[in-house]
């Protein structure tokens, strides 16, 4: 079976809508972050070069930059979404017919259930960065594309809402509860803002249309 990310998009859509458990979600996610990273590289590579945005070229430049790295990280996340799923998968698939299976499943569950955490906290922080980095293309970009960083603002909350369902989901499993304070606390404070600005960013978009 090939990498997730290297099939076509029709297949990935037929597999996302099939009975199989990946991708799912996570996987969908991380994808939506992806396309707003892509949306906001291409707002400013479209603004580069014209001599009426001469004078915020150098920062569109470091901003197609950050948007670029972003993309790449979310990218591989679709995958790891799926990898960590399957190892959990894996985890419940562990013999229990003693004490001592019984109990080294539950661990092994415990552990995978951590790393299924930590996957969707990654996409949600970086969904977040997503959306600080279309306000910037829609403060500066190029107007006859600049609708394409609201649409980037847009993926990019979806991307960080829909990642945070992933984090409650797993937590909810989860018996180490300092852990899933921490995370859950790390992720409040990741969404903190996040509605505003992305209605800031909207209305910034919509204005110059």
């Amino acid at each position: 079976m090939s990498e997730i990310i290297e099939k076509t998009l029709q297949q990935f859509l037929d597999e996302l809508a099939s009975k199989s458990a990946t991708p799912g979600g996570g996987s969908a996610a991380a994808l939506m972050g992806a396309q707003a990273a892509a949306l906001t590289s291409m707002v400013c590579r479209l603004t580069i070069g014209k001599p009426q945005y001469q004078a915020v070229e150098s920062q569109m430049q470091q901003l197609l930059e950050r948007a670029e790295q972003l993309r790449a990280e979310l990218t591989g996340l679709v995958k790891a979404d799926v990898d960590v799923f399957n190892q959990l998968m894996a985890a419940y698939g562990m013999p229990k017919a003693t004490e001592l299976e019984k109990t080294e499943r539950s661990a092994m569950i415990q552990n995978v259930l951590k790393q299924a955490t930590e996957v969707p906290l990654t996409c949600a922080r970086l969904c977040r960065t997503a959306i600080t980095l279309s306000y910037e293309a829609a403060l500066h970009g190029y107007t006859g594309v600049i609708s394409d960083a609201g649409v980037a603002v847009l993926a990019a909350y979806s991307g960080l809402k829909s990642a945070a369902l992933n984090v409650y989901i797993n937590t909810g499993s989860i018996k180490d509860t300092a852990f899933t304070e921490d995370k859950l606390a790390e992720l409040q404070a990741i969404l903190e803002g996040a509605e505003q600005l992305t209605e800031q960013v909207y209305q910034i978009v919509k204005e110059k249309l």
